[in-house]
């Protein structure tokens, strides 16, 4: 306060009758109240009024940067840097008369200024990400954890600082002292010194962002990815269930990304039915026949068996002897079905298209022979795909009794107590 505010008040006191010494005692205490109601003025004029002033403000403009940058949370934490200032001015300039009492007030409020200083640092860095969020590029190269590294490092520097102003003792003095005890230090923060490395890794590589389907099986995750920090990368399971996954395990663990899938529109189906291997036979006449009315087999049966007939024919093969010959089967016959049917199904990509369309045999197994559909479906997300693919198998399924063929399936108690009946009649 003033010098000559303060003799006036002191003047003042004498006036009234008091001791040159309890008038300088009082125009102390007078000066303290004033200094502490002033700071109050100023902190409410600051928060209730200017803040609400530039929040309103910002929120008329068009832009939505200023919005989150400006938003109340950092104003609020601005101001109350200024009651700070305030009784900084006061201790250093009119308490003189009183060092001790000027150095203990002096040195508390470098120390709330420095940690009001972090925490203003903190929310604009926090600002900052949700300005980045809105960019298009925030889905590819997450920052969170760059941001919090920032974060980590203000946050130690300011608490070097206020241990010196408690110590009494130089910051620099203390930063060298550090080396003495890095190997504690790197212990400490061991995980977010992997979590940045990974993170550096993962975001210049492109591994993973937020919002990519990632499947872990060694930790449990297999769902989207919610959020990339410094030491952890949340993943949302498809039950609704969170998995917390450390940053560094993503680069040094295998996990699959699915994003390539969902880019491509095109997933996989690659799924077996296992045909009985005594219902695979050659086809008559009746079952030829049959299949010719089939509209989407139909050319390809009368084309084929006019091939077989001519190759069999110019060998002067006997059309009884199906051994020496060649001849159709019904499994073939089944394949070749499939691959039209899926070729025409508008979920599926065609033939035509880049992707792979292949009804195949897998090595016959004690169940039978596996024929396997391996397509592509249109559909990628997880609803869509599966009831694509218990579409496709449903009518798979179903008609394979069509071609003279059966599927494996092995013997239940029901089968057995059946079987043994029919032994004993």
């Amino acid at each position: 306060m003033n010098l000559n505010i303060g003799t006036k008040i002191q003047d003042w006191l004498i006036h009234f009758g008091f001791t040159q010494e309890y008038a300088f005692y009082a125009k102390t205490g007078i000066e303290v109240i004033l200094i502490f109601l002033v700071s109050l003025i100023a902190f409410f004029i600051t928060k209730k009024v200017l803040v609400n002033i530039i929040h309103n403000f910002a929120k008329k403009s068009k832009s939505e940067w200023d919005d989150i940058l400006l938003n109340r949370q950092l104003l609020n934490r601005l101001s109350h840097l200024v009651p700070a200032v305030i009784i900084y001015a006061f201790a250093k300039n009119g308490l003189e008369e009183f060092p001790n009492w000027s150095k203990i007030i002096l040195s508390g409020i470098n120390i709330y200024m420095i940690f009001i200083g972090m925490l203003i640092v903190n929310a604009f860095l926090n600002a900052l990400h949700e300005v980045y969020l809105t960019m298009p590029s925030s889905k590819d190269r997450p920052i969170k954890g760059y941001l919090q590294t920032v974060s980590i490092f203000v946050f130690f520097i300011g608490s070097i600082f206020i241990i010196s102003i408690i110590l009494g003792k130089s910051p620099y003095k203390l930063l060298a002292s550090l080396g003495a005890i890095a190997a504690i230090l790197l212990l400490v923060f061991k995980d977010s010194i992997l979590g940045l490395v990974s993170g550096i890794q993962l975001s210049a590589n492109q591994m993973v962002k937020i919002g990519d389907w990632i499947t872990m099986p060694s930790r449990n995750a297999d769902g989207d990815v919610l959020e990339i920090t410094l030491n952890t990368v949340k993943v949302q399971n498809f039950d609704k269930t969170i998995v917390t996954i450390p940053t560094y395990a993503l680069m040094s663990e295998s996990f699959q990304n699915w994003k390539g899938m969902e880019d491509s529109k095109g997933r996989r189906i690659a799924r077996s039915v296992y045909i009985d291997l005594k219902s695979i036979t050659f086809c008559n006449h009746e079952m030829l026949e049959k299949f010719k009315k089939i509209n989407l087999i139909k050319d390809y049966i009368i084309e084929n068996q006019t091939k077989i007939d001519e190759y069999n024919k110019a060998l002067g093969i006997d059309e009884s002897d199906r051994l020496s010959g060649r001849n159709i089967t019904n499994i073939e016959v089944f394949r070749k079905y499939c691959e039209i049917y899926l070729d025409n199904h508008p979920k599926i990509h065609s033939l035509n298209s880049p992707y792979t369309l292949l009804v195949r045999h897998l090595q016959p197994t004690e169940k039978g022979l596996p024929v396997q559909i391996y397509v592509f479906c249109k559909e990628v997300s997880f609803v869509k795909f599966e009831l694509v693919q218990a579409e496709i198998f449903d009518h798979i399924l179903a008609v394979i009794p069509e071609f003279g063929l059966s599927i494996f399936q092995s013997p239940s108690s029901e089968d057995i107590r059946s079987l043994n009946l029919s032994n004993l009649q």
